[in-house]
C-alpha cells in the first residue's frame, strides 16, 4: 500500500510495513502495539490514526475505533499542511464503512476533492463512496482526463439511477449524448463499452439505432459471433422484425445445437409471439423469465402450419447433423413444437406421446428427464397420461444392457408415475409394494458405486428419497407412526453409506422437525454447511421451526450468523460494485445493485430483524431489570414501530429455494401432514408469492409492535401504583396509556377486528360465552392482545369492568388473562400424544404460549409487584402500597394462577423426560418388527434393509460401502430420536423452571407486604 516515493500516508513505508504484516497475519494485539508506537512517533499523522482505528475495529472495539477515526478526520480538516492522500482516506473509509458511518467517509472525500479538484485518485475514492447515487463525479473525472472508462462509469451510474426510478428519459438522453460525442471523437475500444451503449439505446426502445451500431464498425468489438448474434436477434425481435430475428436465432442454433433458450426465441419469432420480449426481464439474472410461457398465435391457419413445419424440418436437420448423444435440445424441440400445436388447437396426442417416447428412449436414463418433460405431459388428458405411462412400463420390459442406464430408466419410470399423480391412486398395499421394490433396486445396484469417490453421487441415490416420499404418504393416509419412523430409518441408512447427500439431509430435517426432535433436525441442518448466500436460500428449511422452539442458544446463533452475513453484504456491496467498475465489467455493476436491493427486501431478512430482538426479550423475561436493559438497547421498541409503519408499502422478495422442500411442505407456512389426507403425492410448484407476501407482511407488522408494547405494558403496570411517572424523561402516565391503546388498536386491526370487538372476543372466550376455536387460528396473537389489554386497562380510565366492577383498580382483566392462559395451555398439554415417536404438532404452540403471552404477563406482574414494594420514600397518598386492596388480591391470584399453569407444563415435561430409555427404544422399534409374514403395514421396507445388512458381499460392494452398511444400527437411530426429543423437552423444562422461580420469588415478595 506504499506510494510511489516509498511513503505510506506521509510515513516511510519501512515503518508502516510491520503493522500491515501483523494485520495480514491477524495478530491484532501485536499490530495494536506497533501502531501505538507508530502514532507516538507521528502524533499528527491521520494515516497512523486510521491504521490504529482499523486494528481496533478488527479487535471488536467499535467505539474506540470510531473515536480514533473522528480524531483523524478532525485533524485532516484543521491542518492544511497535512498530507491528504487516497491511502489515508481509503483506510478511514474502510473503518467508517464497517462501523456503518459511510456518510463520514463520504464527507472526508468531498472535503479532499474540494481542496484538490484535479486529483484523480481522490475523485475515484469519492466515486466509490457515491456508487449508485450520483454520476457527476465520474463525469468530472471524464472531463478531466477524457478516458473511456470514466465515461462508462458515468453512463452506468446514470443507468442505475434510472433503474431505481430517478430521472428516466432525460437522464438516458444525457447518457446517449455523452456516448455519441465520445464515439465521434475517440470511438470505443472495449466490448463492454459497446454493450453499455447498446443497452442505453435499448432502454429508450431505439432498436433501429442499436442495430445500426451493432452492424457497423463497433460491432467488431464483440469477438464471439454467437454473442453478437444473440444481441442482434433480441434487438430485431423487440423491434418487431420477427422474420429477420428468426433467421438470426436459426444461425445461432446451427452454431450451438444445444441452446434451448435460443430455440424458444427462434420458435417464438417464427410464430410472432412477443411474450419473451415485452416484459423487459430478459436481463434480470435474479428472477429470469419463464420462457416456456407463450401467447396463443394470431397467425392464419396456413401460415401457422407452414411455420411450424419449417421449425420441425429445421430440428430434424439439427438432429441429423448432431453426432453428440448428450445434446438434448433438438429432441426436446420436437416436444415444444407439438405443445405449440396443442395450444393453437391443432394438437395430436398420439404424436406428442410418440415424441415423448422417443425422448425417453434416448434420454430416459437421465435424472433430468422428468423435469424436462413435465410441461409437455401436463397437456395430455388423464386417459392419455395413463396410456403414456403404460407405454413406458411396457418399454421397461426390455431394459438397456448397460446396468447404470437401465437403473436410470427404472427411476424415471417411477418419477413419471408420481408426476401424473398415479401414485396416490394406488392402494396402501400397492404403495408398500412400490416402496419395497425401490429399496430392493437400490440395494441390488449398490455394487455399481463401489469404485466411486465418497463425494460422487451414487447410482440410484434418488430411490431412497422416493421411498421416503411414499412412506410419508402412507403415514398421511393411515396416521400409523410406523411409516414415519421407517422413512427416517431409510434416510439414515442412505446417509450411513454416503454422508454427502443433501436431499436426504433436508428430508430428515423436516421429518425430525415434524416429530418434535428439533435438536436432531438442527444438527442435520448444520451438516449442510450453509454459508454465504445459501443462508438466504436454504435457511427456510429450519428457521421457522427454530423460531417457535425452546432451543434459544441455537436459534440465537442461527439468527446472528444470518444477520451478520446480510449486514456484511450490504456494507461490502458498494466495494463489489466499485470493483466491477474498476474491472470494467459494467453488466455486473447493475447486477450487484439489483441483487443488493433484492436482499434488502427479503421477507426472511425483515423477519429475522424482528425476531432477533424478540428472542432477547424472551431470554430475559424472567428478570425485569435485565428486560429493561434489553428494551433500552432496543430504543424501547421505537425503531420497530417505524419498521411496522414502513412494511405496508414495501414489496417483499422471496429468495428461498422452494423446489428443494419435501412435497408435504411446499412452503414454510404449509404442511399437508397437519390436515386430513387429500390425495397429493406430487405438488406442482404453484406461484403462491402474492398470498405469502400479504400474510408475511401482516406477521412482520404484528411482531414489530411487540417490543414497544412490552415496554409500555411494563411502564403501565408501574404507573398504576405511582402518583406520577416520567418514562425515558418524556412520557408520563397518561401518555403511556394513550400510546399503548393506539398500538392495541393497530394490533386488533391486524387480527381483523376493531378494538372494542377484539375485547369482546377475549372476554367471551375467557368466560366460555364464545368457543376457543374463535381465536385458534391466531392463538398467540390473541393472547398477546389480552395480556397487553390488561396492562393498558390497569392505568386507563376508559372501560368499565367486564366482571361488573365499576371502579377500583380493575382486577377483572387479570382474571381474563389468567383464565385464557390456563385454558389454552392445559388444552395443548392434554392434546399431546404421550408416545415418544408421535409427532409433536402442538408442542411449538405450547412453547410459544409459555415464552410469549405468558412471559409478557409475568413481566407485567413483576412490574406491579416491584411498584407495590416499599421504596423507602414517603408513602403516596391514597395508600397504594396497602396489601389488601382489590388490586393486590388480583395480583396474588394471578401469580397463583400462572404458577399453577406453568407447573402443569413442567409436570408433563418431566414425565416425558423421565421415561426409561429402554422402554422408549422398544416402543419405536416395535413399529418396525412384524409378527406375521403376510401382514401389511409398516416394517416391510425396514425388513429389506435388515436383510441387506445381514447378507453383505464385501467383494461386490467394496470395502468402503460394506463397512458403512455394517455400521448402520436401527437401535442407534431410535436412540437418536429419543435423545433428540428429550433434548427439546429438557430445554423447555429449563425455561419453565426459570419462570416458576421468578413466580415463587414474587409470591414471597407480595407475602411480605
Amino acid at each position: 500500500m506504499a506510494s510511489k516515493f516509498g511513503l505510506a500516508g506521509g510515513i516511510p513505508e519501512r515503518r508502516v510495513r510491520p503493522v500491515w504484516d501483523a494485520i495480514d497475519s491477524r495478530q491484532f494485539k501485536n499490530a495494536l502495539k506497533l501502531s501505538t508506537a507508530l502514532l507516538a512517533k507521528n502524533p499528527n499523522s491521520p494515516y497512523a490514526m486510521a491504521l490504529k482505528a482499523l486494528i481496533l475495529e478488527r479487535m471488536g472495539k467499535p467505539d474506540e475505533a470510531l473515536s480514533v477515526c473522528l480524531s483523524a478526520k478532525e485533524l485532516l480538516y484543521k491542518n492544511d499542511s497535512i498530507l491528504m492522500d487516497d491511502l489515508t482516506l481509503s483506510t478511514l473509509q474502510i473503518v467508517f464503512q464497517r462501523l456503518d458511518h459511510l456518510d463520514l467517509a463520504t464527507s472526508c472525500y468531498e472535503y479532499a476533492c474540494g481542496k484538490f479538484p484535479t486529483n484523480l485518485e481522490l475523485m475515484m475514492g469519492l466515486f466509490n463512496c457515491y456508487v449508485r447515487e450520483y454520476s457527476f463525479t465520474a463525469i468530472k473525472m471524464y472531463k478531466l482526463v477524457g478516458e473511456e472508462r470514466f465515461l462508462l462509469w458515468a453512463v452506468c451510474s446514470i443507468q442505475l439511477q434510472v433503474f431505481c426510478g430517478n430521472g428516466g428519459e432525460k437522464l438516458l438522453l444525457l447518457a446517449e449524448g455523452l456516448l455519441k460525442k465520445h464515439v465521434a471523437s475517440h470511438s470505443l475500444h472495449e466490448p463492454e463499452a459497446l454493450i453499455v451503449y447498446l443497452s442505453v439505446l435499448e432502454q429508450q426502445a431505439k432498436y433501429g439505432d442499436a442495430l445500426e451500431i451493432l452492424s457497423g464498425k463497433l460491432g467488431s468489438l464483440l469477438m464471439i459471433e454467437v454473442d453478437r448474434l444473440r444481441i442482434q436477434g433480441r434487438l430485431l425481435a423487440r423491434a418487431g422484425d420477427y422474420t429477420a430475428a428468426a433467421s438470426i436465432f436459426q444461425k445461432i442454433l446451427e452454431l450451438s445445437h444445444d441452446d434451448w433458450e435460443c430455440f424458444l426465441h427462434y420458435l417464438g419469432c417464427l410464430l410472432e409471439d412477443d411474450s419473451n420480449w415485452v416484459n423487459g426481464a430478459l436481463n434480470d439474472p435474479i428472477a429470469p423469465p419463464k420462457f416456456m410461457d407463450c401467447k396463443l398465435s394470431h397467425l392464419p391457419d396456413e401460415m401457422f402450419d407452414c411455420r411450424i413445419s419449417d421449425a420441425s424440418a429445421f430440428m430434424q436437420k439439427l438432429q441429423a447433423d448432431t453426432s453428440d448423444n448428450s445434446i438434448r435440445c433438438p429432441y426436446l424441440a420436437n416436444l415444444e413444437v407439438e405443445r405449440r400445436k396443442h395450444l393453437y388447437g391443432k394438437g395430436d396426442d398420439d404424436k406428442l406421446m410418440e415424441a415423448l417416447m422417443q425422448y425417453f428412449f434416448r434420454f430416459g436414463h437421465l435424472a433430468c428427464f422428468t423435469t424436462d418433460v413435465e410441461v409437455f405431459v401436463e397437456i395430455l388428458t388423464p386417459d392419455k397420461k395413463t396410456e403414456f405411462l403404460e407405454k413406458l412400463m411396457k418399454s421397461s420390459d426390455s431394459p438397456s444392457p448397460v446396468l447404470a442406464k437401465a437403473l436410470g430408466q427404472s427411476i424415471t419410470l417411477l418419477k413419471v408415475q408420481q408426476l401424473i399423480s398415479k401414485m396416490y391412486k394406488l392402494s396402501e398395499s400397492e404403495l408398500e409394494g412400490s416402496a419395497c421394490q425401490m429399496v430392493e433396486t437400490y440395494c441390488k445396484n449398490l455394487p455399481l458405486s463401489k469404485d466411486l469417490d465418497p463425494q460422487e453421487s451414487m447410482h440410484g441415490e434418488e430411490l431412497l428419497s422416493m421411498v421416503c416420499n411414499v412412506l410419508v404418504q402412507l403415514f398421511w393416509r393411515t396416521r400409523h407412526i410406523g411409516y414415519f419412523v421407517e422413512a427416517i430409518m431409510v434416510l439414515e441408512f442412505g446417509l450411513t453409506i454416503r454422508r454427502y447427500v443433501s436431499q436426504y439431509k433436508i428430508l430428515l430435517l423436516h421429518l425430525y422437525s415434524h416429530m418434535g426432535a428439533l435438536s436432531l433436525a438442527y444438527e442435520w441442518y448444520k451438516s449442510l454447511d450453509v454459508k454465504n448466500i445459501l443462508m438466504e436460500t436454504v435457511s427456510h428449511h429450519i428457521l421457522p421451526q427454530m423460531l417457535v422452539s425452546p432451543l434459544w442458544a441455537d436459534l440465537n446463533n442461527l439468527l446472528k450468523d444470518y444477520l451478520k452475513f446480510m449486514d456484511d453484504h450490504f456494507r461490502e456491496s458498494a466495494d463489489l460494485t466499485f470493483l466491477a467498475y474498476r474491472h470494467r465489467n459494467y453488466s455486473k455493476v447493475i447486477e450487484f445493485v439489483q441483487f443488493k436491493e433484492r436482499l434488502q427486501h427479503s421477507n426472511q431478512y425483515l423477519m429475522a430483524r424482528v425476531e432477533a430482538p424478540i428472542l432477547q426479550l424472551k431470554q430475559n423475561a424472567d428478570n425485569i431489570e435485565e428486560e429493561e436493559r434489553v428494551l433500552e438497547s432496543l430504543k424501547y421498541g421505537i425503531h420497530f414501530i417505524e419498521l411496522s409503519n414502513e412494511i405496508g408499502s414495501k414489496s417483499l422478495t422471496f429468495n428461498e429455494d422452494l423446489p428443494s422442500r419435501p412435497w408435504w411442505t411446499p412452503t414454510s407456512e404449509k404442511n399437508y401432514l397437519l390436515g386430513p389426507f387429500e390425495g397429493i403425492s406430487y405438488c406442482p410448484r404453484e406461484d403462491m408469492t402474492k398470498d405469502r407476501e400479504a400474510n408475511i407482511r401482516r406477521v412482520i407488522e404484528r411482531k414489530s409492535l411487540l417490543p414497544r408494547m412490552v415496554y409500555l405494558s411494563i411502564q403501565s403496570a408501574s404507573a398504576l401504583l405511582k402518583e406520577n411517572i416520567e418514562v425515558n424523561g418524556s412520557i408520563s402516565g397518561p401518555k403511556i396509556s394513550s400510546d399503548l391503546k393506539f398500538l392495541l388498536e393497530r394490533y386488533a386491526k391486524l387480527l381483523g377486528f376493531s378494538f372494542s370487538d377484539a375485547i369482546e372476543v377475549v372476554v367471551g372466550v375467557s368466560g366460555g360465552q364464545k368457543p376457543s376455536l374463535t381465536i385458534a387460528p391466531d392463538l398467540i396473537d390473541w393472547l398477546n392482545f389480552a395480556v397487553f389489554f390488561n396492562a393498558w386497562n390497569l392505568s386507563s380510565h376508559e372501560i368499565a369492568q367486564p366482571d361488573g366492577n365499576g371502579h377500583g383498580h380493575r382486577p377483572g382483566t387479570w382474571h381474563i388473562v389468567d383464565s385464557l392462559l390456563e385454558m389454552c395451555v392445559l388444552e395443548k398439554v392434554r392434546s399431546m400424544d404421550p408416545q415418544i415417536c408421535s409427532p409433536c404438532v402442538d408442542l411449538p404452540i405450547l412453547v410459544q404460549l409459555v415464552t410469549e403471552p405468558l412471559a409478557w404477563h409475568v413481566l407485567v406482574l413483576q412490574s406491579s409487584v416491584r411498584s407495590s414494594l416499599p421504596s423507602g420514600k414517603k408513602k403516596k397518598k391514597g395508600g397504594s402500597d396497602q396489601p389488601n386492596t382489590p388490586l393486590s388480591h388480583a395480583i396474588r391470584d394471578s401469580i397463583q394462577s400462572v404458577c399453577g399453569t406453568v407447573e402443569h407444563v413442567t409436570k408433563w415435561l418431566r414425565e416425558q423426560i423421565n421415561k426409561p430409555e429402554d422402554e422408549n427404544l422398544e416402543t419405536i422399534l416395535s413399529f418396525l418388527h412384524k409378527k406375521g409374514q403376510n401382514e401389511g403395514g409398516p416394517g416391510q421396507v425396514f425388513k429389506i434393509l435388515e436383510t441387506s445388512v445381514s447378507s453383505i458381499n464385501e467383494t461386490q460392494l467394496g470395502e468402503r460401502i460394506s463397512q458403512a452398511v455394517k455400521s448402520w444400527s436401527p437401535v442407534d437411530v431410535a436412540r437418536k430420536i429419543v435423545t433428540g426429543k428429550c433434548t427439546v423437552a429438557s430445554k423447555f423444562l429449563k425455561i419453565c423452571e426459570s419462570k416458576l422461580k421468578s413466580l415463587h420469588a414474587m409470591k414471597q415478595q407480595i407475602a411480605q407486604l
